[in-house]
């Protein structure tokens, strides 16, 4: 597996490419579905309808092959540790990730430049009717993380930050730490007479359609002005490639605020702020957090598998921004062998995967989501024949 970035942290590693997994040798993968029963936490998923799925887990082709993804950002210190995972249990198989947004895994998967997509924002009607003609890609969820308003403040390590505040700052109407309305929700906390500089993204990013859906949920004057979206006209501020462009940002502006995912935060060693939810509760951002807010909204999850993010979830200890994330996929594979193989490591995502997303700084999928996404698989095609039937 290959994963390259640009301007990545060092902390995360993705400097340089990292190569796992090398071709089989002596006939070193002899794997069957046989060998492949599913683990124990997935349990028997549901298909539509109520009909228990009792196959096989799916196992990916003996030759030697490579799927080439691309795509968001959000999930690259997962995919990472993921990819490296299948290619140590199926040494012929390399997984290479180009982690350049998610608008860029839309663009990739649309022209068929790749042989999986991954995106934060599920595709808009005016991009599935942008894809050839016949074709049909699926939707299929793997995590869900916290976006976390990030900021950098010499002698602040402990923020709270409310609906207004947040959209104030981004707007550009709040430019200086000591405004009263921050101060407010900061009692007996000594913040300086600094500006505040917004770094954001400055590309296509499901990172920003989950930041910007809430500021347009929570204030008239960003839904009037801003909008929504992977890509937006920022009021304010300076641009950055990538979640860990805008940590970067961030990181080395004393007086910097920016926006993402939880895990970059962390390895940036930058403090994120507690956001007041809809409960009135100031919630840090945090795997509990966004697994409450997802369990809420599990029942609510559509049938088209293109769920928007979760803003102001239901629940005391909800953190307020939460996103799904998703890999994307042409329904009816073209290459048998690499169907295969796509099918049966998603697959082991949706399964043993999940247990590795909270030391990650990611959450599992709500069982209910896992089941169905389970149960999606069973509708990729090859040549219009099923590959796990």
């Amino acid at each position: 597996m290959t994963i390259t970035t640009s301007k990545r942290l060092g902390a995360l590693a993705f400097a340089t490419a990292i190569v796992f997994g090398a071709c089989t040798s002596g006939g070193g993968n002899a794997s069957t579905a046989a060998s492949q029963a599913a683990p124990t936490n997935a349990g028997d998923s549901t298909a539509p309808g109520g009909s228990a799925q009792t196959a096989a887990a799916p196992a990916p082709a003996t030759a030697n092959l490579t799927l080439q993804g691309a795509g968001a950002t959000f999930p690259t210190p997962l995919y990472t540790k993921w990819f490296e995972d299948y290619s140590a249990k199926y040494s012929n198989i390399k997984i290479d990730y180009q982690s350049i947004g998610s608008g860029g895994g839309i663009k990739g998967i649309t022209e068929q430049t790749v042989d999986f997509g991954a995106s934060d924002a599920a595709m808009k009607d005016t991009e599935i009717a942008a894809l050839p003609a016949g074709t049909k890609v699926l939707h299929v969820p793997t995590a869900l993380g916290a976006v976390v308003v990030i900021f950098n403040l010499q002698g602040v390590t402990d923020l709270n930050l409310d609906a207004a505040n947040i959209a104030g700052i981004f707007l550009g109407k709040i430019t200086k730490w000591n405004d009263p309305a921050i101060v407010a929700n900061n009692a007996g906390a000594t913040l300086p007479d600094k500006a505040i500089l917004v770094v954001h993204r400055s590309d296509g990013s499901g990172t920003t359609n989950a930041f910007t859906m809430y500021l347009d949920t929570v204030s008239p004057d960003w839904h009037t002005g801003v909008g929504a979206g992977k890509e937006v006209k920022w009021p304010t501020g300076v641009g950055a490639q990538g979640n860990d462009g805008v940590a970067t940002g961030v990181k080395q502006t004393d007086g910097a605020v920016g926006y993402a995912e939880l895990q970059y935060a962390v390895q940036a060693n930058l403090a994120s702020a507690k956001v007041k939810n809809a409960d009135g509760q100031f919630v840090a951002g945090s795997t509990d957090g966004v697994t409450a807010a997802a369990e809420a909204a599990a029942a609510d999850f559509p049938a088209d598998f293109r769920g928007a993010p979760i803003i102001n979830g239901k629940g005391a200890t909800a953190y307020p921004i939460a996103s799904y994330t998703y890999l994307l996929a042409y329904q009816d594979q073209k290459d048998a062998d690499k169907g295969k193989t796509l099918i049966a490591f998603m697959y082991w995502a949706l399964t043993d995967g999940q247990a590795e997303e909270n030391a990650l700084g990611y959450a599992p999928l709500p069982k209910p989501v896992q089941e169905k996404a389970i149960a999606e698989l069973h509708t990729f095609t090859t040549g219009g024949s099923p590959i796990w039937p």
